[in-house]
């Protein structure tokens, strides 16, 4: 009866791993998710590209013009878990994702799961990937493969235990993840702004730095876009809800010519990592940059989470 006894903690311990094991497995898109309405097409592609930023973070640092075409990553992002680096997303097939097929891709980009079947870090959005359309994702995949093969390795990230555990991660998408819309829009918001909020909480994921984190680094979704601390850890990202001391008296063409022009209605100029933001959204078409803009106007009103 005492060995039974001791053997207790052992299945205990054994059914808790078990446990912890299956619950944090990735998760990878079923057929039906993956699968395009039509094949990629890559002129539509192009604008996903834009929308979503996806030069800022995997062009080399610094680069300008066509080099930004040229993703061979190498960009670091310094936080208080370590620094991350962004990965060679080139169509290199040995440095980059050229030997990707379309569902790694899919499944990299909402799931924020590896060909290998590895988590990825959050520090790739994902989290707002994750509400992309298949056939947007398919489109950006599509024109990812015209784009110049970069036969470049990226350094790796530089991370202290535990975050070297990805396994761990997937408890962390258990909390954080949310495919749903952010903001529930009434049944009179005008397309415009269902257009909006798909670009703002999908590709564009403009909540990754502009809604505050907890000591978790998962998104406050109930202070959704309500600004905080840089992730970086050097100054601050402003409210950009109704609620701000920044855009929140800007009407929607404000919003829109800032996005086009970078400059604000009151003659300055954008700064900060905004600039490569604003750079980004200036290629988009006039009524993506108006969708944002009504989106914006109908979130709901929050608090700074900073001092503005």
């Amino acid at each position: 009866m005492r060995r039974a006894w001791v053997l207790v903690p052992v299945v205990l311990i054994a059914a808790a791993g078990a446990a912890f094991w299956l619950l944090t497995a990735p998760q990878r898109l079923d057929g039906a998710a993956v699968a395009a309405p039509q094949p990629g097409d890559s002129a539509r592609g192009e604008r996903i590209f834009w929308a979503g930023g996806c030069a800022s973070c995997h062009a080399r640092p610094g680069a300008e013009g066509d080099a930004l075409l040229e993703l061979a990553g190498g960009e670091k992002l310094e936080t208080d878990f370590g620094t991350f680096v962004a990965p060679n997303i080139s169509p290199d097939p040995e440095a980059g994702i050229g030997s990707w097929t379309e569902a790694d891709f899919a499944n990299a980009m909402m799931r924020g799961v590896s060909p290998a079947g590895e988590h990825y870090y959050p520090a790739f959005p994902y989290t707002s990937y994750e509400r992309m359309e298949p056939q947007d994702v398919a489109d950006l995949f599509a024109f990812m493969k015209t784009l110049p093969p970069v036969a470049e390795e990226a350094p790796g990230h530089s991370l202290a235990f535990p975050y070297t555990f990805r396994r761990g991660i997937g408890l962390w998408k258990l909390l954080y993840m949310h495919p749903q819309p952010v903001v529930a829009l009434g049944e009179d918001a005008s397309d415009p702004a269902r257009r909006g909020r798909y670009l703002v909480e999908g590709p564009g994921h403009c909540g990754e730095c502009h809604t505050p984190r907890n000591v978790m680094g998962g998104p406050e979704y109930g202070r959704w876009l309500a600004g905080g601390e840089a992730v970086e850890g050097e100054g601050s990202v402003p409210n950009i809800t109704p609620g701000g001391q920044g855009i929140g008296s800007w009407s929607e063409s404000d919003i829109a010519y800032y996005l086009e022009s970078g400059f604000t209605p009151d003659f300055d100029s954008v700064g900060g990592s905004m600039v490569e933001v604003q750079k980004n959204m200036a290629r988009l078409p006039a009524e993506d940059r108006e969708a944002i803009a009504a989106y914006l106007k109908a979130v709901p009103a929050v608090e700074s989470a900073n001092r503005e």
